[in-house]
């Protein structure tokens, strides 16, 4: 797959482009915080059972985790601004439908349909390399990755305001006025991509992992309530593992795959992305222990019993140093690399959660760790989107970055599994009531900070890079350089007609030995062309014009920076009888 650009004109984008499309990384995470101050309510408010109540949140974990890498390839095929739109739009429909019931399957459709939003993230980052220049791209990606934690910690206390003070409906109603405004900001501000990847998008492919992620992901979220051990739960495994494994021979099988495996396979993208769940099971541990902590009543011996909104207070930092973390990112990546910040922000969780084990019994000690871990967290989630961007082709970045997401939200689903187990199996029952022990807080920080030592040793793993950090260059020296690169390992010449004239805008395709598109151009006014080879090997390059016949014609590149002349005379146009 590569990526072409669209004849039509784009608007420049501006200054606002960054902000904007955070604002809309922000409103995603308010979407996904919304309920946790009622959570414990929420069997009574919807008149169900516990376990029914539980699929409000299931369920916008299983479309989420669909749809990201969905959105993500749709974004490279047909506009990621429209996609980021679709995304929004359907979020704000779901968010509508929640507000206006109080049954259940209703309101499990509305919170499916605001999952969908979860896509806006990746399409975001896709966006920022599409259009900045390198020496703005570390920060805003880093913005972008961060503005989960960033709309996560403000929503907190925000939700909790409402939930005491208001009709509970009332946060869907807000959520809904969050994503219309960030879709007008997004329609007034961002201008559509020119890049697009060639080929069809992968419906069997979709479906697939579709089918496979939420075989694998319900057990997870509900095998606490259904046993561990029982033939459902085991049963559901099995069948992930099959649909997965057979939807992988597939892709590998289909010329414009949802996701490329290869690609995948690559040792910069296999390991971030491996890193990625254990971030992603880092960052919930901490949203998952400290507000229950703090407000757990005193008459317990350890709880800090503080209000709802008070805890919401308090845990905020988390999600306001992980911004401030960004323009800090960018220069430490800038000098050093996404690899060594990946791995100091690791350093820092690490720190963090140890001495969190000994800091829990003053609510201004879980403030001082919520500063901590979101200042390691920040930097962790900020470099993972830039080892990505770095290692993938520009037409796979919407998709790449949706299964980055998509690793981050597995990692969130376990840790909310696995952190639920530890705090039930260790809980004191009191007159029926479930109380979390001191005991449980201490043994998920401690899962955590496993998590993060296993994530410290895939980010050693990730491969040195090959040459300096791209977020040095200036715009300037950005454009110089890429007129540098396409004349280096590529093809070029100059396409003819019959005559021996000049074509103009004749498309030239290179096509590699699997039959693939490895990259398509069009012809300079003088015939000229450019096109550049991915690796070294044989290839055919296909030209075509209007007025002109086909021609295909086989070349071998050595893979070397050199580039191969090779002028395309296109025969006479066929005239039938």
């Amino acid at each position: 797959m590569t990526h072409t650009s669209t004849d039509q004109p784009a608007r420049r984008p501006s200054g606002a482009i960054v902000p904007v499309l955070a604002f809309a990384g922000i409103v995603v995470a308010v979407m996904q915080t919304l309920l946790v101050p009622v959570i414990k309510d929420l069997p009574q408010l919807l008149s169900t059972e516990p376990s029914n109540a539980t699929w409000v949140l299931t369920s916008t974990l299983l479309s989420g985790a669909v749809a990201t890498p969905i959105m993500g390839r749709l974004g490279d095929l047909f506009g990621k601004r429209r996609m980021l739109i679709t995304s929004l739009s359907i979020m704000v429909v779901g968010a509508l439908v929640s507000a206006l019931t109080s049954d259940l399957l209703t309101m499990i459709a509305g919170r499916t349909l605001q999952g969908f939003a979860m896509g806006a993230i990746p399409l975001g980052i896709g966006l920022m390399r599409d259009m900045l220049p390198r020496e703005k791209l570390g920060s805003a990606m880093a913005l972008m990755s961060s503005s989960i934690g960033v709309g996560g910690g403000l929503a907190l206390p925000l939700a909790a305001l409402v939930a005491q003070h208001a009709d509970w409906h009332a946060l869907f109603y807000g959520a809904a006025g969050l994503g219309v405004l960030a879709i007008v900001l997004t329609l007034l501000v961002v201008p559509e991509s020119p890049m697009r990847a060639e080929g069809t998008f992968d419906v069997l492919g979709a479906i697939g992992l579709s089918a496979g992620l939420v075989l694998f992901l319900l057990p997870i979220t509900k095998g606490s309530d259904w046993g561990w051990t029982s033939g459902t739960t085991l049963g559901l495994f099995a069948a992930a593992a099959v649909v997965l494994l057979l939807w992988g021979v597939m892709e590998l099988r289909v010329k414009a795959p949802l996701v490329d495996l290869r690609t995948t396979a690559r040792p910069a993208v296999l390991f971030t992305n491996l890193a990625s769940i254990m971030v992603g099971v880092s960052f919930y541990v901490v949203s998952l222990v400290l507000p229950q902590l703090l407000q757990l009543p005193k008459a317990t011996g350890y709880g800090l019993g503080q209000s709802m909104v008070t805890a919401g207070l308090l845990v905020a930092p988390l999600g306001l140093t992980m911004m401030f973390t960004a323009p800090v990112y960018a220069r430490l990546s800038a000098k050093y690399g996404p690899k060594v910040t990946l791995i100091l922000g690791m350093l820092i969780i690490g720190i963090g959660y140890g001495a969190g084990l000994g800091l829990m019994s003053a609510a201004w000690q879980s403030l001082v760790i919520a500063v901590v871990l979101g200042a390691g967290i920040g930097l962790a989630y900020s470099s993972l989107p830039a080892l990505i961007v770095g290692a993938v082709p520009a037409s796979e970045t919407g998709a790449a970055n949706g299964l980055n997401t998509l690793m981050r939200s597995i990692g969130t689903s376990v840790s909310s599994a696995v952190i639920g187990m530890v705090l039930a199996n260790t809980a004191n029952h009191v007159g029926g009531v479930a109380i979390p022990t001191m005991h449980g807080f201490r043994v998920s920080f401690m899962i955590a900070t496993g998590a993060v030592a296993v994530g410290l040793l895939m980010a050693l793993f990730l491969p040195k890079p090959n040459r300096a950090p791209q977020l040095n260059f200036s715009s300037e020296e950005e454009a110089n350089l890429e007129r540098a690169e396409e004349v280096l390992r590529a093809f070029r010449g100059r396409v003819l007609g019959a005559d021996g004239s000049p074509v103009a805008r004749a498309k030239v395709t290179l096509i590699d030995r699997r039959g693939r598109q490895a990259g398509a151009t069009l012809s300079s006014e003088d015939g000229s062309y450019v096109i550049a080879v991915p690796s070294e090997g044989a290839y055919v390059l296909a030209a075509r014009a209007v007025g002109h016949g086909p021609l295909a014609s086989s070349a071998s590149h050595a893979g070397d920076e050199v580039a191969v002349d090779l002028d395309l005379s296109l025969p006479g146009e066929t005239v039938s009888a």
